[in-house]
Order: C-alpha cells, then structure tokens, then sequence
C-alpha cells in the first residue's frame, strides 16, 4: 500500500522521478503522441478498468497502473478529464474523513489515508471543473483542520489519551460521502466500499460538510477549546504534518483560492482563523505556504469582510509579523517590507485599538532607520509603499520627528519627478506605477495636514502640519509638493483618450484633484491649461466609456469604493474628486472661461440630476448625505452669479430648474439633508432672479417651488419663549455653520425675484411667509447677527414695494407692535414711505 500512496501522491511532488496522475508541471494537451501503440492499448485497457472499477481497491490499482504505463505529462486534457471523472471526488474524501475518525474498519494507518486522501484531492483539484465542485469544497474544513492543528486522531484506533469526539462532531461526520464519479454514476454505492488492501473504508464517514453548510475546521476536529477573548487556544501541542501530506493540502486550497469565487468560498469554511492558527503554531509549511496564500486572500477583495469577521486572529498574526520585521537585520527587513503591507487593515476596517496603534509605532520605529540610510530606488519602493499604508491607518502622529516627516515627503516626491518627467512614450512598468501610487497617498497625507493646520490657506502664520514643525520646514515642505505636482500635470499632459481606463491614470489624477481642492494658487497657468483633459477625462467616466470595465474590476480588486454610493464603481467617481477644484476654479475668471467653453454647467447638471435620482431611490436615509451633490451646487452657483447671459441662455439651466423643482419638497421632510435642500433652496432662487416677469400664466412646478422655498426659508429663526432675541430653530440648529450662508443668500434672492417676478410676493402671502416672519420680528428684540437681520430687511422691502397688499400687512404688524426688530429696519420704513 505503501508504494500506491507513493504513485498516486506523486503528481503533488515536483521532484517525483514519476509523476502521478494531474501531476507534471508541461502542458498536457500533447496528445498522447509520445505513446507507443502499446502503451495506448495499456492506457485504454487501465482506463477501462478504472471507469468500471466495482470498489475503492479497484479504482486505486487501476490509478496504479495508470501511473506506471504513462507519466500525466504525457497525458492529452481530455484523457486527464475521464481519469478525474472516473475516480471522482468520493473516494478521496471518503479517505480523509475515514482518516480523521481514527482508521476505523481499515487496516491501513491513518497518516496513509490521509496521505492518499490529500494527495488525490491535490491531483482531482488541478482540473478546473473539479475545483470549484461541491465536493472538493466540502473537504476543505477538514485540510484546514489538519494543517491549523495536525492530524488528531478518536480513540477507535489510537488508543487512551486523545481527545474525546462530541455529540456534534460525530453527528459531522455520520453523513454518507457521495459516490457519484464525477460522471453521474452511482454503481459504487451498492458494494462495499474497501481500501487498496481489501479492508473496509468507514461507510459512516461524513461527508465534511454539505455544500452550502460550511464549518469550520475547529468545528470539524474537536481538539481545540475557545478562549474568553474568542481566540482559539490549543489544549495541548500540536502534532506536525508530513510535509509531502501538508503540501497536497496547500495545494488544494491555493487551486481553490485562484478560481472565480475562491477566495469567499475559503472565507465562508473558514480559512482565515485556521491558517492564522497554522503560522502561529509554526506548523507545516505554514510559512513557505500557508503566510503567502493568506496574503493573497488579504489582498484580495475579500479584505474588508475578513478583518470585520476574524479581527482578533489578523491582529495577533500582524503582531507576530511585525516582531519577526522589527527583529531583523535591516536586509531582512527590506525582503519583508514587501509582504507585510498585505497584512495590513484597511483604514477603518477594524477598530482603533492600543494594540494596532502599539504594532503601527513599532513598525515606523524599524522603518526610520532604512528610510534615513542610503538604499537604491528598487529597496525604496516597498519602503513607500508600507509607509503610505501606515499613513492611511494613523496619519502622522507616529511617524516620528518633525525632520524625518519632512524627509518622508522630500524623497517620495523626488521619487514622483523621477518616475513622471521621463521622456514621453515611457511606459512605466507596475511596479513603478505601485511605487508612485504610494507616493501619492504620502503627498495627499502631508498636504492634508498641512489644509488642517492653515498652511496652505496663510503661510505667513506660524502654523504647523506636524506637531514641532517650523515654519521654514513647512515652507520647504509645500514647495517640494509643488514641484511633485507639477511632474504630476506634465504627465497628464501626454495622455490620450486610449488610456482613460488606466488604473494607474486614475490614481494620479485623484491625486492631483486632492491638490487642486486646496491649492489653486499655484500653477495657475499650468492647470487652467490642463482642464480639458481633466473635465473630458470626467466626462468620458461618467457617460460610461473610457475602459471603465476594467477600471471597475480594478476598483473592486483594491477594495477601492465610492462609500457615497455604495461601493459600486458608478463611472461617477472621477467627477466627483473633480468637484472641489471645479468650485474653487469657477470662482475665477480665466478658468472660468475655459469651463464655460467645455460645457461643465451642462456636465454639472447631469451629475446633479442622476446623483439626485439615486438619492431619491434610497429614500434619503441619514447615512446617505452626499457631499459631492452639495460641491456640485456650490459650482453651479458661482456660474450663476458670475454667468447671468449664458444662464439665461444655456437650456442646462433649465433643466437643472426642473430637477430642483422635484427635489426640493421631497427634502423639506429630510431633516439629515437640510444642507442640501439649503444648496437646492438657494441656487434655485438665484436662477430664477435672471428671469423676466411674463406675461403668460405662472406654471404650477414654479409655484410649487416657491412655496416649499418659502416655507424652507421660514423654518431657520424661531422665537424664545418671553421676550428675548431669535434664536435659530432645533432643526437647523446642528446644521447652522453649513447652511446660515446659504439662508442668507436664498433671502437675498428672493427680494431679487420679486423684485423680477411680482408676482412672486402672492405666493409670500398665500403661503403664510410674511405673516410668520412679522410675527417672529415682532416679538424678538434681535436677531442671531446684523447679517440675518439685514437680509430680512432686504426681503421685507422688495415685497413692500411691489405688493400693495403685502405693504398694508407690513404696517399692520408695525401699529399693532410698537416694540421688537420691525421698527429698527430703517430700510424697510423708507420703502413703506414711497
């Protein structure tokens, strides 16, 4: 027996001087040209044999002799495929479960089942269709099991001194096994079913789990305990793995992890706990195989789920890979720099803890020392990598000195220049391209403290980005990111439209939009030139073009989302990095008009109304404010302000009239999305100002806008109780800091409608406006400040003056109060006096 668990287990061993059936590292599809008639005569017969074969002996001496007459890598595809159907995926887990149960009813040793079982398993797995089978999928708690906590074996056949096996576990494993061949067939079920030396495999054997039921392999193998904190601690050492046994096991889970949906199949049974289990204990090829595949699932897009689910398991395994980094020779560090980032939470994928925080300080105290010596740029690049992945976790507050921080962000935009001001043409290679993206997100990082701290806004005040910096270092600091954002808008100069689905163009121009939201100052020229490209790139996303399948798949695979939208990629995502510069850019008269000729209003407005259209589907709930919505408006609004002619000509603003007429009384009952409607509110009553007064009946969508408007505005100021000043109301209140200038503005363009549109004043009226707000300047001795008071002045008189009826309302309300704010309005006594 031993030497047909040798051939069979063969294929998984490199070295094997005959490689097994699925075994051979050529291509198969050589035909069987390389055979001899006879040894196609032998093949057939031995196929022949196996295909019919009545019972688990027969099947295993039929792989035998196949494996003697012709090597796998002289094996055709489609001869491989009958051999994987007729052995089928029954048998092998029949082994394993058999093994695991102690041997019961077989006269072979439980390290030879098992050893036969995982190595037909590695073979049966190197066939695509068989990877993703069920069955093999449901074998998977018990290879976890065995390579997290060695074989552990029931004292049916091992004797006093193992462990016990619960109600629950034996129940696991009491299912029958299927014994279908892949094929359909269920001849095997009414024989037997015996090992290669006639003894009996256990016909009670539980299948590992039925598909769709998945369990993990500490649920399976009942040798461990929990621990209070959830962890699983063993209950005594663990037994090691044969090597050749453990690396048919890695072998199965490594095929399963490349299919379709692997990695979430090796989530759901499991993998991540067991395969910590597995390095922490040092167990079989845990680290050559097991710490690589579990970088891979972690560096896949089951990222987010894993650390939510198993944090306390990643944490202890990157505490045990920062130690090993900390501990080593600064060579061995650079080789493990490399890997550690996959170990990595995501920012905000697993609570801030002490012992994240106190593994984060470790790693930047042995990162310092390699960041300040002389290394070449390929040791570099995994240094700016980690370092930036550090970054996104706790900011700068661990980095370390003032001087190190401005060294950190001196060589990672040098390393930008270099890699971007390269001749046109060169292409940059991935590596590059991972390098430079790090190097971005550390320029984002610097440039973001230094916005927070007022840096970039006033130089001239003694502010810092980093605790202990001086003005002269954070001085330096910008001009460095200056001249890296200036390689930046060089490189997007030499793009063309073929690249818009680019990952790596994307990244740099998210970067660059994360410049030019805070700084617009600089490289005025420079950027106002460049604003084709990146209004036509957003506008190339966000009509669906520009490669964005790929892009997409690209955005799931980093575990990039757009939170706003629900992690979807939308073809959005471009735009909406874009806005903020847009409503710094549209502000100014030379970019401006390069705007005006790209025809941004128009892409605003598409965005504004397809972002309010998903909006509106979600129902408005709290957690979906969008930002982006409201930068949008405040783009639109400088258009509007500055642009009177072309908004009273481009048919965009038109449209965008009809989409705040339908959004804006929706939002009225939305109370977490006041500062929207305060945006819809306030641009929809600065384009409406520009329109002349017709002659024609007044349409009800505009009536309907100026009521909810009226009654938006009206819903900011409430009185006190006794005498008092006005104080501004519950709802608004929260909301007050983002929403007050708005309010302001949405006043002063209300006395600019009915100044424009008289009949405007009616709808102030009918709709109770001007009676509560005499009542509430009436009773009040002041408002929340002059600006408030003077806006409500300017309303008071523009409707004083053009509504005769509204005026005798005004006086009124003055003679029946002789005190309160009315009667301090100087404005709106010289209007009642015309």
């Amino acid at each position: 027996m031993t030497e047909t668990g040798k051939a069979v287990g063969s294929p998984v061993n490199d070295d094997s001087s005959e490689q097994g059936v699925g075994g051979g590292k050529e291509c198969p599809g050589q035909a069987n040209s390389t055979l001899t008639p006879a040894q196609r005569d032998m093949l057939e017969r031995c196929l022949h044999a196996l295909i019919h074969a009545k019972n688990d002996s027969h099947t295993l001496a039929a792989l035998l002799l196949i494996t003697r007459v012709c090597p796998a890598n002289q094996l055709d595809s489609a001869t491989l495929r009958r051999v994987f159907e007729a052995v089928g995926l029954g048998l092998p887990a029949r082994l394993l479960v058999t093994a695991v149960r102690g041997g019961a009813g077989s006269e072979l040793p439980p390290e030879e089942l098992l050893s036969l079982g995982a190595a037909l398993l590695a073979a049966l797995s190197t066939d695509p269709g068989m990877a993703a089978h069920p069955q093999l999928l449901s074998t998977i708690p018990l290879l976890l099991g065995l390579l997290a906590d060695g074989p552990t074996w029931t004292p049916q056949s091992q004797g006093q001194g193992q462990a016990e096996t619960s109600p629950e576990q034996e129940k696991g494993q009491t299912s029958q096994v299927s014994h279908t061949n892949g094929a359909g067939s269920d001849r095997h079920e009414a024989a037997p079913q015996v090992d290669a030396n006639g003894s009996k495999l256990d016909q009670d054997a539980a299948r590992p789990g039925e598909p769709g039921e998945h369990q993990g392999p500490e649920e399976s193998l009942g040798s461990e305990e929990k621990g209070k904190s959830g962890v699983t601690k063993p209950q005594g050492p663990a037994t090691q793995l044969d090597e050749a046994l453990a690396a048919d096991c890695y072998q199965v889970l490594s095929t399963v992890c490349a299919s379709a949906r692997g990695p979430e199949q090796l989530l759901s049974r499991g993998a991540i706990p067991a395969l910590c289990r597995a390095v922490s204990r040092n167990q079989t090829l845990s680290r050559e195989r097991g710490l690589p595949l579990l970088g891979h699932l972690l560096s896949s897009r089951i990222r987010p789920t894993a650390w939510s689910k198993h944090p306390a398991d990643l944490l202890s395994l990157l505490a045990g890979i920062s130690s090993e980094f900390c501990q080593a020779s600064h060579l061995d560090r650079l080789e493990i720099c490399i890997r550690l980032p996959q170990f990595l939470p995501l920012p905000g994928g697993v609570p801030e803890s002490e012992d994240l925080r106190g593994i984060v300080s470790q790693l930047w105290e042995a990162l310092r020392p390699i960041l300040q010596a002389k290394v070449t740029p390929a040791q570099l690049g995994p240094l700016f990598v980690m370092s930036a992945c550090l970054l996104d976790l706790f900011g700068w507050e661990l980095v370390g000195s003032p001087k190190f921080c401005c060294l950190l962000v001196n060589r990672a935009c040098v390393e930008v220049r270099m890699g971007l001001e390269e001749l046109p043409g060169t292409d940059l290679s991935p590596e590059q391209q991972q390098v430079l993206t790090a190097c971005y997100r550390i320029m984002e990082a610097a440039m973001e403290q230094a916005c927070s701290q007022g840096l970039i806004r006033d130089a001239a005040q003694p502010q810092t980005a980093i605790t202990g910096l001086s003005l002269q270092q954070s001085r330096q600091v910008l001009g460095i990111l200056e001249e890296a954002f200036s390689a930046v808008i060089y490189y997007l100069q030499q793009v063309d439209q073929s690249h818009y689905g680019d990952p790596f163009l994307f990244a740099t121009f998210r970067s660059l939009c994360a410049w030019l939201a805070e700084e617009t100052s600089c490289l005025k020229e420079e950027v106002t030139a460049l604003l084709p490209f990146l209004v036509n790139y957003a506008k190339g996303h966000l009509e669906g073009g520009s490669g964005d399948k790929g892009l997409a798949s690209w955005m799931s695979e980093m575990s990039v989302s757009d939170s706003s939208q629900g992690g979807a990629w939308t073809g959005q995502e471009a735009l909406r990095y874009l806005l903020p510069a847009l409503c710094h850019l549209s502000a100014e008269e030379a970019p401006r008009r390069v705007l005006l000729t790209l025809d941004t209003p128009a892409l605003l407005v598409q965005f504004l109304g397809s972002g309010w259209g998903a909006l509106k589907h979600r129902g408005g709930a709290p957690r979906t404010r969008d930002p982006s919505l409201e930068t949008a408006c405040s783009a639109l609004l400088n258009f509007t302000v500055t642009e009177p002619d072309r908004v009273r000509k481009d048919p965009c603003f038109s449209s965008l009239q009809s989409v705040l007429s339908d959004a804006l009384p929706v939002l009225l009952h939305k109370p977490r999305l006041l500062v929207l409607a305060a945006n819809f509110c306030t641009l929809g009553l600065m384009i409406d100002r520009l329109k002349p007064a017709g002659s024609g009946p007044v349409e009800p969508a505009q009536r309907r806008f100026f009521a909810a408007a009226l009654r938006f505005l009206a819903g900011a100021l409430s009185a006190t109780p006794g005498p008092g000043p006005a104080q501004v109301s519950a709802a608004w209140r929260e909301w007050w800091e983002e929403a007050a200038e708005l309010w302001r503005l949405g006043l002063q363009a209300f006395a600019g409608c009915v100044r424009a549109q008289p009949w405007v004043a009616a709808v102030a009226r009918e709709s109770g406006w001007l009676g509560d707000t005499l009542a509430l300047l009436a009773s009040c001795s002041a408002l929340p400040d002059p600006h408030s008071q003077g806006v409500l002045e300017e309303a008071l008189a523009a409707l004083a003056q053009h509504c005769s009826l509204c005026q005798q309302e005004i006086r009124a309300s003055m003679a029946e109060n002789d005190k309160g704010v009315l009667h301090s309005m100087v404005q709106l006594q010289e209007a009642l006096a015309e």
